[in-house]
């Protein structure tokens, strides 16, 4: 039987689904000594809720007021006039026929205390969005549920004391009690101060701005002035669809043809968990790439990507969706041809008077090496919190049993994972091996030349990189512009290898590039720009150059043999 009663109390897998943001904060203090006739009992708390208008504040519903206890002695208690409606003009009303409250079926947090914040106000934040509660609120107000979260509306917290004020149970806001200290003069303040003036308004504040309250940025522990709690003090508030409501980030590319290629955006807007996760849609060339469950954290972004093959030139469209309205992105991929500019044929009289070595300046294209990149990851972070009960009809008398039920009232924390990518490229020149007078660094202008290329990437989840793919070589005869060679991958993968292509003006058909005859004696540098290494974080690339000596032309290596 003991064995059975352990597992009787153990936390039950009951999960609490947040349905808004809580913008709430909160602090306090001692309580000071009280009287007969001015007191305040631990406890005898509660809140005043109303569903008002997200764009002004104006009250959508009536006013609610809710606690854990049942204050049937209430003598005094006013009007049930939310905040913004005091705000508005609404006049202080007393009223003494019975005063009416509700008790939720789920157990208030408590609201007022002398703790400065903390768990409380983490507590009093997961309660007041937790849907199954946020559903019982709109019943008690005549509202209905999936308007309330339709984004137009917002849910107004204001806390509430039960009191005895010169001998009389009072019932009031912190608004109210600051309204009502200014039309006694002050006796309020005089009388209970630690409850009127520090406790009760400081035990719920905002901590942004909103609907025209500015965020309290004053002593959370001293006692505060009936227009400072008038003004700021005594209000949390819950917003909802903003969390899950994203936005999209996006950046222009450009590509190469026939290549595999990854576009990034970046997505933020509120908090994205596995209760509210977003998606993002990639339209690209008539298909669709989808990826789901982008999480990130409120505040922060992430990073969501699509590794595809190129076609031509296109509009990318992303649609990034959460439960909200979705957020739509469009970017254009300019996709490039380096095909088919190979420079003319050389020939044996060419000439160029007018070439000037000082003029034929190496490229510095953008160069990056290095990737870094990360994803967030969610992770429920458990908080059981016991409710007890009452004894069953089937109980006997003398069970000692609580009859307590748990339940999971934790929230969705975030770990980051980092990733990152490397890329590395060398590159070698040498004289081609048809040229009879060549020796390892020179060869007599005329000759051939030939490359290889190397090219090496390395990441911490390869299946988000792509390998190199692309290395284009240009020359100091065109002045590395208008006319240059796309190179051959002859060994692809993350370690790749490129070599000139087949020349068509090669006799031998040799993947070599033909120096021009008029090419002055000095050194002959060929550039070559590595690309289309793809990550996340963008394109991977690197500037290389090789050189080789040039000394004489080959009309030296020619010769008139004499008659026999």
């Amino acid at each position: 039987m003991a064995v059975l009663l352990f597992l009787l109390l153990l936390p039950q897998n009951q999960r609490v689904y947040a349905a808004g943001e809580g913008n709430i904060d909160g602090g306090g203090g001692g309580f000071g000594n009280g009287s007969s006739t001015n007191k305040w009992v631990n406890g005898d708390d509660g809140v005043r809720v109303t569903i008002v208008s997200a764009s002004d504040g104006s009250a959508a519903s009536a006013s609610v007021d809710l606690t854990n206890r049942s204050p049937s002695n209430i003598v005094i208690h006013f009007t049930k006039t939310c905040k913004t409606s005091y705000r508005a003009g609404a006049s202080l009303t007393l009223n003494t026929e019975p005063y009416v409250c509700y008790r939720p079926n789920q157990a208030l947090p408590t609201i007022i205390s002398s703790s400065t914040g903390g768990s409380r106000i983490e507590q009093i934040k997961r309660y007041f969005t937790d849907e199954q509660v946020l559903r019982g609120i709109c019943n008690y107000c005549g509202f209905d549920f999936n308007t309330l979260i339709s984004g137009d509306y917002k849910l107004l917290i204001e806390p509430l004391a039960f009191v005895t004020f010169q001998g009389t149970r009072t019932a009031m806001t912190a608004t109210e009690a600051a309204l009502y200290d200014r039309l006694l003069g002050g006796t309020m303040r005089q009388k209970m101060p630690s409850l009127s003036h520090k406790n009760l308004p400081l035990s719920i504040f905002l901590e942004t701005s909103d609907l025209g309250f500015p965020a309290w940025s004053g002593s959370r522990t001293e006692r505060v002035s009936n227009e400072s709690i008038i003004s700021a003090l005594g209000i949390g508030i819950v917003r909802f669809n903003e969390e899950v409501t994203p936005e999209v980030e996006t950046v222009d590319y450009e590509y190469r043809v026939n290549t595999d290629v990854i576009t990034a955006i970046s997505v933020k807007g509120g908090q994205s968990d596995p209760d509210h996760p977003v998606n993002v849609t990639f339209q690209i060339d008539g298909a669709s790439y989808t990826v789901e469950n982008v999480y990130y954290p409120k505040d922060h972004e992430q990073l969501v990507w699509v590794k595809w093959h190129t076609p031509q030139i296109i509009n990318i469209t992303v649609t990034a969706s959460g439960s909200g309205n979705p957020a739509k992105g469009t970017l254009v991929a300019k996709i490039v041809d380096l095909d088919g500019y190979d420079p003319p044929n050389p020939t044996a009289d060419d000439r160029n008077d007018s070439y000037s070595a000082a003029s034929a300046v190496t490229p510095s294209n953008t160069e990056k090496t290095s990737a870094h990149w990360s994803i967030w990851r969610p992770w429920w972070h458990e908080h059981w919190v016991e409710y007890p009960g009452s004894h069953s009809e089937s109980c006997a008398e003398d069970c000692t049993s609580s009859h307590s039920t748990w339940k999971d009232e934790g929230w969705w924390e975030f770990d980051i994972d980092y990733y990152s990518a490397s890329f590395s490229s060398s590159m070698s020149l040498t004289p081609d091996e048809k040229s009879p007078t060549a020796s390892a660094t020179t060869i007599k202008s005329g000759y051939g030349v030939n490359i290889e290329v190397s090219a090496s990437a390395s990441a911490s989840d390869a299946s988000a990189v792509t390998e190199p793919q692309t290395a284009v070589s240009y020359f100091p005869e065109f002045y590395y512009q208008t006319y240059w060679r796309l190179l051959d991958r002859t060994s692809s993968g993350m370690n790749a290898t490129f070599q000139f292509k087949q020349n068509e003006y090669s006799t031998y058909n040799r993947q070599t590039h033909f120096t021009p005859i008029w090419m002055k004696d000095g050194s002959y540098t060929v550039y070559t720009y590595v690309i289309d290494c793809w990550t996340p974080d963008g394109m991977l690339c690197k500037n290389l150059t090789g050189s080789v000596n040039i000394s004489g032309d080959l009309w030296k290596d020619w010769h008139i043999a004499p008659k026999k």
